[in-house]
C-alpha cells in the first residue's frame, strides 16, 4: 500500500501481518510500515520494532468496526 492512513500500531511484524489479514479476510487492503512511535503496552517487547497498520481513508471505519469486533 503506497499510500495510507495510520489505523493502529502493533508491537512487530508478526502482530502486523496478523491484523492485516483479519482486515484483509473483510476485503479491506491493508499495508504496515515500520514506526518509531508506540501506543501499545507491549512496546519493546518485539524485535523487530513497532508497526503502523495502515488502511485508505475510505475504509478507515469500516477497518475500526473489524477491529473493534475482534475485542
Amino acid at each position: 500500500m503506497d499510500e495510507g492512513v495510520r489505523l493502529t500500531i502493533v508491537p512487530g511484524e508478526m502482530e502486523a501481518d496478523v491484523v492485516c489479514g483479519l482486515l484483509r479476510s473483510a476485503g479491506i487492503e491493508c499495508g504496515h510500515r515500520v514506526t518509531e512511535e508506540t501506543d501499545s503496552l507491549l512496546e519493546g517487547i518485539a524485535s523487530d520494532g513497532p508497526r503502523e497498520i495502515l488502511v485508505h481513508e475510505s475504509d478507515l471505519e469500516a477497518a475500526r468496526a473489524q477491529l473493534d469486533a475482534q475485542r
